[in-house]
């Protein structure tokens, strides 16, 4: 060992431990706020420690790192700006943040009233834990129109998607969270589908904004993380509910969500874009009886679109001619070479599945209906979408 290297006095292995921890460097700073993994988190002195941690239940402070970091408590932010919210919380996936918020606000006896058009592992979710919990759930129609016969006496919560998975019902959220504030019922929404920017849940009259930044948000389709985000006046029991279970989200996966949102504007603009295009062409098949996009003059749902609604996304669904066999959906799907076939959507590229809207629907009969299969347009060209369409339909 040289005198150089030991001019210190400290061993190799100290000097490695406690070497470049200092982090300052002179000159300007990065365009994005650097990522910060964390478990352990260092006070200067015990007064510190204690003042620290006897704040943190109040406040966000950078007290350890199932808490969060600056990394995750910037994203928090990015996606409270986005939802006009109080705080936000981050959860390793969309299924997450729609089951810590179950969980923070309802409890054995209580009844839920859930959209009949949530994501269907919501609906899951419901079954196969909510009601062995304790907690009834009992379904309403996607657009809200029966959500008053619905009611129930224990009624605490109504869990709304707006637009409706799969098929993009348009429900009176406005109406709605007037209907339950007036019988001292929560109202959440998810909003993965407007992502704080098409759709604003909490400016609407809703409690609770959830969304998936699995899609919009990230973009990329290379993260899972879900949101969470409330007004002030009920922003405590979820808050409480995290701590207690230690609910943290990856701070390498909220700085990717965080980079993917600086572009979700331009890039919803051409999803849009290109979602529309694709759905007029898609409107005149003979083989399609109906498109579902909100957006469209024909929809149900357009008028409260228009309303409440800044935009659309690259999603829709069409249903096909009844009597379209299994096998035939089958052949129009394998036929596409530009549509990767996936479950999930809100990145940039474009993506094709089929929907069982029987299995996903049990207040609106399908049985009679044609098959539906739901598309995810992405930022490809929509010349060459369609054409790769007009090849799967085609086959069928």
């Amino acid at each position: 060992m040289t005198d150089e290297a030991d001019r210190k006095g400290r061993g190799l292995q100290t000097r490695l431990v406690q070497a470049g921890k200092d982090g300052v460097s002179s000159g300007g700073h990065a365009v994005n706020p650097p990522l910060v993994r964390a478990s352990t988190v260092l006070f200067a002195d015990t007064a510190q420690q204690r003042d620290m941690r006897s704040r943190r239940d109040s406040e966000r402070l950078f007290t350890y790192g199932a808490r969060g970091t600056p990394t995750t408590f910037a994203l928090e932010d990015a996606v409270s700006e986005l939802e006009g919210a109080y705080r936000t919380r981050l959860f390793p996936s969309g299924l997450a943040a729609i089951g810590f918020t179950l969980l923070a606000y309802l409890k054995p006896g209580d009844d839920l009233l859930m959209s009949d058009g949530v994501y269907e592992p919501a609906r899951a979710l419901a079954r196969s834990f909510l009601e062995p919990y304790g907690i009834r759930t009992t379904f309403f129609a996607a657009d809200g129109s029966d959500l008053e016969q619905r009611w129930q006496a224990g009624t605490r919560m109504v869990f709304a998607e707006c637009p409706g998975s799969l098929v993009y019902e348009m429900c009176d959220l406005p109406e709605l969270a007037r209907f339950a504030h007036g019988r001292g019922a929560l109202v959440a929404a998810d909003n993965t589908w407007g992502c704080g920017v098409l759709y604003r849940p909490l400016a609407l009259g809703a409690d609770i904004s959830v969304t998936a930044a699995t899609k919009y948000l990230s973009g990329h389709s290379d993260v899972t993380m879900g949101t969470v985000s409330t007004t002030k006046d009920v922003w405590q029991p979820l808050q409480q509910r995290c701590e207690a279970f230690g609910m943290t989200a990856s701070p390498d996966d909220a700085w990717l969500v965080l980079r993917g949102m600086r572009s979700l504007a331009p890039r919803l603009q051409m999803h849009e874009q290109h979602a529309l295009q694709v759905a007029q062409w898609l409107a005149g098949r003979a083989e399609v009886r109906a498109v579902f996009c909100p957006a469209l003059p024909a929809d149900p749902g357009h008028a409260l679109w228009k309303r409440d609604c800044t935009g659309t996304n690259g999603l829709l669904s069409i249903e096909l001619q009844p009597g379209t066999g299994p096998a035939a959906v089958d052949r129009f799907i394998d036929s596409l070479s530009l549509f990767g076939l996936g479950a999930s959507w809100g990145g940039y590229e474009s993506l094709v599945t089929a929907a069982n809207m029987q299995r996903a629907r049990s207040v609106t009969d399908w049985s009679a209906r044609g098959p539906v299969v739901r598309l995810h347009i992405g930022l490809e060209d929509p010349v060459d979408l369609i054409a790769d369409l007009g090849r799967g339909f085609a086959a069928l």
